[in-house]
């Protein structure tokens, strides 16, 4: 009976990896650990005498990539493996050293990673070129790669079968932009690709859970399918395109992908949408996934405090580049049109000239122009510098402590350039204003006879 109960015994299963790493010449106190299939997921890790050990739950994609000050590797664990590895901080690429189950692919990808790095030229380089040269040089890459891997010894069957596919994404994937990127880098607003690439997309299908788990260039792929189908339904439906993507998405019905989509969207697109109850309510309607959903009605709750007439969230004794501080409370009385932004940012940067028109349009009128910067303490002499060479007016403010500053979370702000309009009372009028470059601005302006 003894025998028996033993033999009989269930087998528990393992969910995680072990990863241990050592980081020679870091001054580093911890790594973060990134999921490629869900970057939103990371793990940070505290540095021993720039050693490591610990476990990683493998709940989704088998892709990772650890961060350690500006150096990055990737991984691929899966559940079970036991992956070790070494590099000097001052030169990983030549350095970095894989050990362990497993550790074949990760080497595989490292090198691959260094191979392209060699072979691959700038993203502008790339899709200014015309069409002919365009198609010939992304054929040329997906060649070297699959060379590159049919090279590699030693790796499991399954993998090599997922990254042959994976290859073929990255691919198509490069024909599916070229048409708007081309637009914008050759600056050649009409251009049309030809039947070539489009009859190379045709027949595509997305509905793969295992190319959509494996491969970021097939999610990609899959999220541009739908948004032209979105951009569609906005047109027969007069519907607002977040909207759109959202009904669109519920149609999926692979629940993994619906799920992953629907997530990807909104934990950013919530704290956009001018339409925070329909956009909840469809979301919540679609996913099944409990996990999501708790984050998503968080974010949609902290987002009802921001709606239209609600008093706003304060800050308190901001930098401000003419000295002192200042505090939103000094501001009562006037409109307050805030600009959330960060030196590194482009997209806020080339707000700049209509930010500064706006001001100049409104000088002595009854609202004040505030920028406020989420620049790191370490960039803090460029804020200085660029406000005096980009001669930036209105009031210049630093943020107490950059994302994490009270103020920047008690707005979801998740993503700049984001603009806030409050009333003389420090009521939110918007807590997604226009930006200075939208016309919508000067008509919302114009309404409220500022």
């Amino acid at each position: 009976m003894a025998i028996a109960i033993v033999s009989c015994k269930t087998e528990v299963k393992v969910d995680y990896a072990i990863l241990s790493g050592k980081i020679k010449n870091t001054t580093s106190e911890k790594v973060t650990l990134y999921n490629v299939y869900d970057t939103s997921s990371k793990k940070e890790i505290t540095l021993i005498e720039g050693a490591f050990t610990d476990t990683v739950k493998i709940s989704s994609g088998n892709a990772f990539f650890l961060r350690q000050d500006q150096n990055s590797i990737n991984l691929f664990l899966h559940q079970g493996d036991l992956l070790d590895f070494t590099y000097d901080a001052k030169k990983p690429d030549s350095t970095l050293v894989f050990s362990g189950v497993n550790s074949v692919i990760s080497t595989y990808l490292h090198n691959k990673s260094t191979m392209l790095k060699e072979v691959s030229i700038g993203i502008k380089e790339l899709y200014s070129k015309n069409e002919e040269a365009f198609r010939t040089r992304v054929s040329g890459l997906k060649k070297v790669q699959q060379d590159f891997l049919y090279n590699s010894n030693g790796l499991p069957k399954n993998f090599t079968k997922n990254e042959t596919s994976n290859i073929n994404f990255n691919y198509l994937n490069s024909l599916s932009n070229y048409e708007r990127y081309h637009q914008y880098y050759a600056k050649e607003k009409d251009f049309k690709a030809s039947d070539k690439i489009l009859n190379s997309l045709k027949g595509l299908t997305f509905d793969s859970e295992e190319d959509f788990q494996f491969s970021p260039h097939f999610r990609d792929l899959a999220s541009n399918h739908f948004r032209e189908k979105a951009q569609n339904l906005v047109k027969t439906d007069s519907l607002e395109f977040d909207l759109a993507y959202l009904k669109i998405l519920a149609s999926i019905k692979n629940d993994r992908i619906r799920n992953k989509l629907l997530f990807d969207d909104a934990q950013y697109g919530i704290t956009y949408t001018d339409n925070l109850e329909a956009y909840y309510a469809l979301y919540a309607k679609n996913s099944t996934n409990k996990e999501n959903n708790i984050k998503i009605t968080a974010s949609y709750k902290k987002l009802q405090a921001l709606a239209k007439g609600n008093p706003s969230s304060k800050f308190m004794n901001y930098e401000n580049n003419a000295g002192g501080t200042t505090s939103l409370e000094d501001l009562k009385g006037k409109y307050v049109y805030m600009d959330i932004w960060a030196t590194w940012c482009g997209p806020c940067i080339a707000e700049i000239p209509y930010l500064k028109q706006t001001e100049k349009q409104y000088h002595n009128k009854n609202i004040e122009f505030v920028s406020i910067s989420i620049d790191r303490i370490k960039d803090h002499k460029k804020w200085k510098k660029m406000i005096v060479d980009k001669e930036l007016g209105g009031l210049q403010l630093f943020a107490d402590n950059n994302w994490d500053s009270k103020f920047i979370q008690d707005y979801l702000i998740k993503g700049i350039p984001r603009f806030i309009l409050l009333d003389p009372k420090g009521n939110i009028v918007s807590a997604n204003a226009p930006r200075p470059s939208d016309k919508k601005l000067i008509a919302l302006f114009n309404e409220l006879k500022i």
